[in-house]
């Protein structure tokens, strides 16, 4: 085992680790599946043993995976800490805020941390990249992005957390003409149209219906985006659940989803890094979204 460990295979590794799926992992990092099954591979050869083991329930730790997966997480950490570092030291970014937001964060919160950033201590600049949720969270680890905004769906343990905002649930369904609210459990019995599990809502989505215990039938295919969700809805192909600021029109007819007569909501936080050089302002920014929350 003269080869060295190769960086993307321990990457492809962390991502199955943290979706408990080959094929998620595969989607958040835009590569196929078979060639993040292969670089995968690869490494468990490299290693001597298999990380995972793949049944119909999907995606397990082995017992050598579960003391080998935390060591890659550590060394990626590392790893990505000195190029964060490196940054720092030869292109100091004083002036700016890097933010990473997913694309389920409404346009007001963007446009309320623009205006917020002014009002720090040291006015800053805010730079903003829009991408999925593995990309954020790989971005903020390792010092790419400052703070990322995104719905609170993922455990991301030794980073900071702040919940800034909270939204109703609302589902668009084939022949909807009444704003009628409907019960999660009424609601269960229909088919769902999901979007790819890149943006959070497919995972909260899930969780709903999996801390209910109830089954969530789903329709066999991906819907692109929210506008293709509308669309498909009045094909008749299913219902979709949808945060309200993400309908294209509020004329969009739609009902609220309500669990024991309470709006069923999805929050969103800031999450950033205590140890940050730009941590203060980071804290003052969640802390004032927070506070000037809808």
């Amino acid at each position: 085992m003269t080869d060295r460990l190769n960086t993307e295979g321990l990457r492809y590794a962390r991502a199955v680790a943290e979706t408990k799926s080959f094929s998620a992992a595969a989607r958040a990092y835009g590569v196929t599946q078979p060639a993040l099954s292969n670089g995968i591979a690869k490494l468990e050869e490299r290693l001597g043993d298999r990380l995972f083991d793949r049944s119909p329930r999907g995606v397990t730790q082995t017992a050598f995976g579960t003391r080998i997966l935390p060591l890659i997480d550590r060394a990626l950490d590392a790893l990505d800490a000195v190029v964060a570092e490196a940054g720092r030291l030869t292109e100091p970014g004083e002036q700016k805020i890097r933010m990473g937001v997913s694309p389920l964060i409404g346009s007001h919160l963007v446009a309320r941390a623009f205006s917020l950033v002014q009002d720090l201590p040291v006015p800053r600049d805010l730079v903003l990249r829009e991408a999925n949720m593995q990309e954020l969270r790989a971005g903020l680890r390792s010092g790419g992005l400052d703070i990322i905004l995104i719905p609170a769906v993922t455990a991301m343990p030794r980073f900071e957390h702040r919940v800034i905002d909270v939204e109703p649930i609302v589902v668009v369904s084939p022949g909807t003409t009444r704003a009628t609210p409907v019960e999660l459990e009424d609601a269960g019995k229909e088919c769902f149209i999901l979007v790819p599990d890149t943006c959070g809502l497919t995972t909260f989505t899930t969780q709903l219906f999996r801390a209910h215990h109830m089954p969530l039938r789903t329709y066999p295919g991906e819907a692109a985006g929210y506008q293709v969700l509308e669309d498909w809805t009045r094909l008749g192909l299913g219902s979709a659940m949808v945060p309200r600021s993400k309908l294209t029109s509020p004329e969009v007819p739609h009902r609220p989803l309500l669990n024991g007569g309470r709006e069923v909501q999805i929050s969103f936080e800031a999450v950033w890094s205590a140890g940050s050089p730009l941590a203060a302002d980071l804290l003052r920014l969640a802390d004032s979204l927070a506070a000037a929350r809808r």
